[in-house]
C-alpha cells in the first residue's frame, strides 16, 4: 500500500478509510460475539477435563521427582516439598479459569482479525471472505489448541519431570542451600525490598509522563499518515484501541514495575548465597536500580546508560557488570565526532520505518520451525527409500504414539545436513535452503532461538575444521539414524571410513548435542502434532511408491504364521491391499 505524502493527502486517506474501518469493525465484532461462546466451550471444557483428569498424576509425580532427583540437595528438597502443595493446589483453579477466558478472547479476536485480513490487497472476493473468514477456521484452531495442550500435559510434562529425575548435575554436585548463609540472605533481601521497591517505583513514575505523551504522539502521527501499525489493515483495530487504551498501558507498566521490584529486591538474597558475600548483596541493591533505569531508557529511546552508579556484584565477572557511566558517554561522544548516528536516534528511525511487511523479511520462530518440518518431510521420504526408516518406526510414532526414536533421529539428521551444507558454503550463518539463509542480522529475536541457533553456529565452525569426506558424510546419516553414538567403537558396525577415534568422538559429541537440542524442541506443544502429521505424509508417499511393500509382505507372513521366500503376484496384491488398509487406519 502506497503511503500518502502531504497533509491533505494524508487527511483524505484517513477520511476515506474511516467508514470502511467502522463497517469492518462492527461486522467483525458481530462474528466475534457469535464465535466466542463456542470457542469458550471447546477450549474451556476440553482443557479443563485434561487438567482435572491428570491433576492427581501430576501432583504425585511432581512430588516423587523432587524427592528422587539428584540435581537438588536435601535442604532444597525439603523446602520444595513444603512449598509445592500450594502451587499444585492453585494450578487447576487458575488453569481452568484461564482456559475459559482464553477461549473467549481467542473466539472474539480471531474472527475480528480475519475480517480485516479479508480486505487485503491479494484477496479476490473480499465480500465473501469478510463473511466466511474467521468462523470455521477459529473453531478448528480451538480444537487444535486443546490437542496441543493435551500433548503438553500427557507427554511434555513427563519429559520435563524425567529430565529432573534422571539427569545428573554437570559438576556432580547437587544444588544445595547453606543454612549458615541464610541469616545474611534474609537480612539483605529485606533491606533490598525496603530500598529497591520505592526506588524503582519512583523511577517508573518519573518516566511515565514521557511514555504517555510520546506514545500518543507516535500513534496519532501514524494514524493520520497511515504509517506504522496503521499501514496494514489487519493491525488497525489494535492500533486504534492502543490510542484509546494507551493510558492503561502506561499505568500497567508502572504497576508491573512495582510488582517486579519485589522480586528484584529478593534476588539480592540469592546473590548473597551464590557469592557467599553480604557485601555483594548490598552492591546488587544499588546495581539493580541502575539496571532498571538503563532498561527503561533503552525502551523509551532516551539517553543511553544510566547516571546511577552500578557497583560490581559478581566476583567472577570483573568488568561485565561494572560498566561505568563515563564509558557509555565517552563512546557516544566519539561516535558523534566520527559523524555516525547516535544509537538512540538510529533506533528511533528504524522503528518508525518498520512496517508489518518490512518485518516479514526477518525470520520468525514459526518460520524456522516450518523449515525444520519441511526438511524432515523431504529427508524422511529419502530415508524411507534408503531403508533407514521402516514401517515399524512409522507405526510406533503414529499409531502407538512412541516417537522417541524417529522424533529425535530424523530432525537431528536434517539439522546435521544443514550444518554440513553451511560449512561447505563458507556461509556466516546457516543455509536452510537455496534461497534462504539464517544469519545474525535476520534470525528470530527470541531467547529460545538464540539458545537454539547459537550452538549450531559453533558446531558448524567446528565441523568445517574437521574437513569431512563424502563417504564420512554419507555414514553420518546411518550413524544418526541407527547407531547409539555412545562410544567410538559403536561406529565399527556401520563401516565408518576413518579409524581416527578422536575424530569419531568429536562427531559423536556433535550428534549427542544435536539430539539434546532436538529433545528440547520435542517438548513444545505443537511439535508432537506437527511431527506426527508429517510422518503420515511420509508414509502415504512411501506407500504409493511401493517402497514399504516388502515390510507389508513380511507383516502378512507373520500374521498367517508362514514364511514366503518368493511371493506370488496374488500374495503381493494382498500385501498391497493390506498396506492400503494400514494407511487408512493411520490417517
Amino acid at each position: 500500500m502506497k503511503v500518502p505524502v502531504g497533509f491533505f493527502a494524508k487527511l483524505w486517506s484517513f477520511m476515506r478509510f474511516l467508514p470502511l474501518f467502522l463497517l469492518l469493525f462492527v461486522f467483525g465484532n458481530l462474528k466475534g460475539l457469535i464465535i466466542a461462546p463456542i470457542t469458550c466451550c471447546i477450549i474451556g471444557l476440553g482443557n479443563s477435563s485434561v487438567i482435572i483428569g491428570l491433576w492427581p498424576a501430576h501432583f504425585i509425580w511432581t512430588c516423587y521427582c523432587v524427592c528422587t532427583t539428584k540435581k537438588l540437595g536435601m535442604t532444597v528438597k525439603v523446602l520444595l516439598l513444603l512449598g509445592l502443595p500450594v502451587p499444585l493446589l492453585i494450578w487447576p483453579i487458575v488453569s481452568v479459569a484461564g482456559s475459559f477466558l482464553g477461549g473467549v478472547a481467542f473466539g472474539y479476536f480471531a474472527p475480528l482479525l480475519a475480517t480485516f485480513e479479508a480486505v487485503g490487497e491479494n484477496v479476490a472476493d473480499k465480500f465473501y471472505h469478510c463473511i466466511i473468514d474467521g468462523c470455521f477456521s477459529t473453531l478448528q484452531e480451538a480444537c487444535t489448541t486443546v490437542r496441543d495442550f493435551t500433548d503438553f500435559c500427557f507427554h511434555s510434562y513427563f519429559l520435563y519431570m524425567d529430565e529432573l529425575r534422571l539427569q545428573k548435575p554437570p559438576d556432580e554436585e547437587p544444588m544445595y542451600i547453606n543454612l549458615l548463609r541464610l541469616p545474611g540472605c534474609l537480612l539483605v533481601a529485606v533491606l533490598a525490598v525496603l530500598v529497591d521497591v520505592p526506588s524503582i517505583t519512583v523511577l517508573a513514575l518519573w518516566k511515565s509522563p514521557y511514555m504517555l505523551f510520546t506514545g500518543w504522539k507516535r500513534l496519532l502521527e501514524d494514524l493520520v499518515g497511515r504509517e506504522g501499525p496503521f499501514l496494514e489493515t489487519v493491525c488497525v483495530p489494535f492500533a486504534g484501541l492502543a490510542i484509546i487504551l494507551w493510558p492503561l498501558a502506561v499505568i500497567s507498566s508502572v504497576i508491573a514495575s512495582l510488582v517486579s521490584s519485589f522480586f528484584l529486591g529478593l534476588y539480592a538474597g540469592v546473590i548473597v548465597h551464590q557469592e557467599d558475600s553480604v557485601r555483594m548483596g548490598l552492591a546488587f541493591i544499588v546495581a539493580v536500580v541502575s539496571l532498571f533505569d538503563e532498561y527503561a531508557n533503552d525502551l523509551l529511546y532516551l539517553e543511553e546508560g544510566s547516571r546511577i552508579p552500578r557497583p560490581r556484584y559478581r566476583k567472577k565477572i570483573p568488568s561485565a557488570d561494572g560498566i561505568q557511566k563515563s564509558t557509555s558517554y565517552d563512546s557516544r561522544d566519539t561516535a558523534e565526532k566520527d559523524g555516525r548516528e547516535r544509537p538512540s536516534e538510529s533506533k528511533l528511525v528504524s522503528e518508525r520505518s518498520r512496517t508489518l511487511k518490512g518485518a516479514l523479511h526477518h525470520y520468525k520462530p514459526l518460520k524456522v520451525l516450518d523449515w525444520l518440518f519441511k526438511s524432515c518431510e523431504v529427508n524422511g521420504m529419502k530415508l524411507v527409500q534408503e531403508g533407514l526408516i521402516n514401517a515399524k518406526d512409522i507405526e510406533d510414532c503414529v499409531v502407538k504414539g512412541d516417537c522417541k526414536k524417529l522424533g529425535i533421529a530424523l530432525p537431528s539428521w536434517c539439522i546435521m545436513k544443514c550444518l554440513l551444507v553451511s560449512a561447505k558454503s563458507d556461509s556466516p550463518g546457516l543455509v536452510v535452503s537455496d534461497e534462504a539463509e539464517i544469519m545474525v542480522k535476520n534470525w528470530p529475536r527470541d531467547k529460545m532461538f538464540n539458545w537454539f541457533i547459537g550452538p549450531l553456529l559453533v558446531m558448524k565452525e567446528q565441523i568445517s575444521k574437521l574437513e569431512l569426506t563424502d563417504d564420512e558424510e554419507a555414514c553420518l546419516k546411518v550413524a544418526i539414524m541407527q547407531s547409539k553414538n555412545e562410544r567410538p567403537e559403536d561406529w565399527d558396525e556401520i563401516g565408518f571410513p576413518t579409524k581416527d577415534h578422536v575424530k569419531r568422538a568429536q562427531l559423536q559429541s556433535f550428534i549427542r548435542r544435536l539430539q539434546g537440542i532436538v529433545g528440547s524442541l520435542t517438548r513444545m506443544p505443537t511439535f508432537r502434532r506437527r511431527f506426527q502429521n508429517l510422518v503420515k505424509v511420509v508414509y502415504m508417499e512411501a506407500a504409493k511408491t511401493g517402497t514399504l511393500a516388502n515390510y507389508v509382505v513380511e507383516s502378512s507372513n507373520v500374521k498367517f504364521g508362514c514364511q514366503i521366500e518368493n511371493p506370488e503376484p496374488s500374495e503381493v496384491i494382498n500385501a498391497e491391499k493390506m498396506m492400503d488398509d494400514y494407511v487408512e487406519n493411520i490417517v
